[in-house]
């Protein structure tokens, strides 16, 4: 078994739907995203061997969003405010632990 280029890949969902149905980025999911992505790279957990986040289209769970998942686990969540990311960031990415309540 290789081991996994990422320690994490979070796939975070950007996707707009049409005016008045349920989309990611209805929560300014863009923007979320780039927090994200800056906020790993000032803890210097970016990169090979560390985090990668990637912007996705549709993931398909609209009506939850928005929505992340973390891979290789495969755990999606669910967050609110820049507070959930760096939850997920501190809990997840850097210690290994799942952050239940905002378990989807």
């Amino acid at each position: 078994m290789t081991e996994n280029y990422y320690r994490h890949h979070v796939f975070f969902c950007t996707h707009q739907r049409a005016e008045g149905e349920p989309s990611c980025q209805n929560h300014n999911a863009k923007s979320m995203h780039e927090y994200l992505r800056e906020r790993i790279k000032e803890l210097e957990i970016f990169g090979q061997g560390a985090v990668r986040a990637n912007s996705t289209g549709c993931l398909g769970r609209c009506e939850q969003g928005p929505v992340i998942v973390v891979y290789p686990e495969g755990v999606w969540y669910n967050y609110k405010e820049k507070a959930d990311i760096d939850e997920i960031i501190s809990e997840h990415l850097q210690n290994g632990r799942v952050v239940e309540r905002l378990k989807i």
